[in-house]
């Protein structure tokens, strides 16, 4: 769908990787190597989107690191785009409806660094069916053609481990409490 409406391919990875987390960073060599292109076709997609103030820029040395604009106005439009590419919005409806008790849902791996690997991973904090979590993920993956790997954690056992899920920058993606 997004490769109709982008033509670029380059562009649209770098859109998945700023406006999927807006904590993503990233600099012009680091980039070229994460996507394996040249630095000419990421500077001139990161030149057009700066210019577009759909993303940020700040000297850190002799480096330029480049981050979403989430003052933009298309920041949230074009975030709920990349959310929807990706099929996470689907997958997390679903998920929460029919599971159980889900305290908190959380993307977490690359996704949560704005790469596009194919492997979505999603952690679950509460009491759920964990068989009908299988069925589940099965529907999921053949709709948005992605893999899905869960990980599904009791309360205190989250507790334990919150400290590990900040550091990896987790996007929550549900949170029964409405935070």
């Amino acid at each position: 769908m997004l490769e109709h409406l982008i033509t670029s391919k380059t562009r649209i990875k770098l859109l998945l990787k700023f406006f999927l987390n807006p904590n993503t960073q990233g600099y012009l060599r680091g980039l070229a190597e994460e996507f394996n292109e040249s630095t000419n076709a990421i500077r001139v997609e990161l030149n057009r989107l700066t210019e577009a103030n759909l993303l940020e820029s700040k000297n850190e040395g002799r480096t330029k690191i480049y981050q979403a604009n989430q003052k933009h106005a298309l920041y949230t439009d074009l975030h709920n785009i990349v959310k929807k590419f990706l099929g996470i919005d689907q997958i997390i409806d679903e998920v929460v409806k029919k599971l159980g008790n889900v305290d908190l849902a959380l993307i977490t791996g690359d996704y949560a660094n704005g790469i596009d690997s194919g492997i979505i991973d999603l952690v679950i904090v509460g009491e759920i069916d964990q068989t009908y979590l299988r069925v589940l993920v099965e529907k999921s993956e053949a709709l948005i053609h992605r893999k899905i790997r869960t990980l599904v954690l009791k309360d205190q056992k989250f507790v334990n481990m919150k400290d590990k899920f900040k550091n990896d920058r987790a996007i929550v993606v549900w949170n029964s409490k409405g935070e």
